[in-house]
């Protein structure tokens, strides 16, 4: 797929970060954009960044409220976009969305852990599931899923836990290498991508605690508290003398650092993706983070989870997670 002018393109997660990104950027080559997301006023921003410069005549862009880990939300998603956007097929699968959180398997809690699981994994298979109808009927589609380099190395550092987000990247990560010969022996027209992004300034630190917690307050419950103190002892730092007051700061903090100190912005990463796309890279990594950790790992495998790893890693690419 060489351009994108006049395709139908479908992107969950569309109310911010990449998504936002990959919306702006498509609109702008002439592609018609269907996206969901669990946020309404999100995707209106979205929308309305997309048609700052006059739209086509025809250009669609439609928003849609859907939560991708639940297969009825994904399926009215699928009935609305063919009636709003007059269409049985569709060219582009962008499964985008994804949250963190539910990184421990002792100190949170099942429902938090799969929440995680059940978004970053489970929203990727419903949405080849769900779609791989309306992309059957296209010409030349391609599917495009959202790993991570938590999907070949599973740690943000060995301070925190990290568990559920990185099964599901791993999964798929996996399920998109082994879609590609699905793809070949009974669609060959359709092509199909793992990204696998490192560190890129969204607002996944903020939006995902959000969503784990259901509400829209910036304040850290009593809970959350509880675990930023137990996160910052993880990584070293004494917290018997600081005040809920500090351990809310630092929160803030790290939410707004890793969104606007990334050495990778999200629009950079949707335009890396989407040059992928056209070159028909099956393995696209986003940012010289990420190909710099996948070296990392190839070269010394049985290394990857010791804290010398880490240290020389976070040395070399400047890195500030935690």
């Amino acid at each position: 797929m060489k351009d994108f002018a006049g395709k139908i393109a479908v992107i969950t997660g569309g109310g911010t970060g990449m998504g936002r990104e990959l919306a702006r950027q498509l609109v702008a080559e002439g592609c018609n954009v269907a996206m969901c997301d669990v946020s309404a006023d999100a995707m209106a921003e979205t929308k309305r960044l997309c048609e700052v410069e006059k739209l086509p005549q025809g250009l669609r862009v439609t928003t849609h409220i859907a939560d991708v880990s639940i297969e009825d939300q994904l399926k009215r998603f699928r009935d609305e976009i063919a009636e709003q956007q007059a269409t049985d097929k569709i060219h582009l699968l962008f499964n985008n969305a994804g949250i963190g959180g539910g990184g421990s398997m002792f100190t949170n809690t099942r429902e938090q852990w799969e929440k995680t699981f059940n978004i970053c994994w489970g929203g990727v298979y419903l949405g080849v599931r769900t779609f791989l109808p309306m992309l059957m009927k296209a010409d030349e589609a391609h599917i495009v899923n959202t790993s991570s380099v938590n999907g070949f190395w599973a740690s943000v550092g060995l301070g925190v836990s990290h568990t559920a987000y990185s099964a599901a990247k791993f999964a798929v990560k996996g399920f998109t290498e082994a879609l590609m010969n699905d793809l070949k022996l009974n669609a060959p027209h359709i092509k199909c991508s793992v990204v696998m992004p490192g560190h890129i300034g969204t607002s996944i630190v903020s939006n995902s605690r959000k969503i784990q917690s259901g509400t829209e307050s910036e304040l850290l419950s009593p809970n959350e508290l509880l675990s930023a103190r137990q996160r910052l002892k993880g990584m070293g730092m004494d917290t018997a003398m600081m005040s809920d007051d500090d351990i809310q700061k630092i929160a803030l903090d790290r939410a707004r650092s890793f969104r606007d100190e990334a050495p990778t912005t999200a629009a950079q990463a949707a335009k890396i993706i989407l040059d992928g796309v056209k070159a028909e890279r099956w393995r696209i990594l986003v940012g010289d983070d990420a190909q710099k950790l996948d070296e990392r790992v190839r070269q010394t495998p049985e290394q990857a989870y010791t804290p010398e790893f880490y240290q020389s890693f976070v040395a070399e690419v400047g890195w500030r997670l935690g």
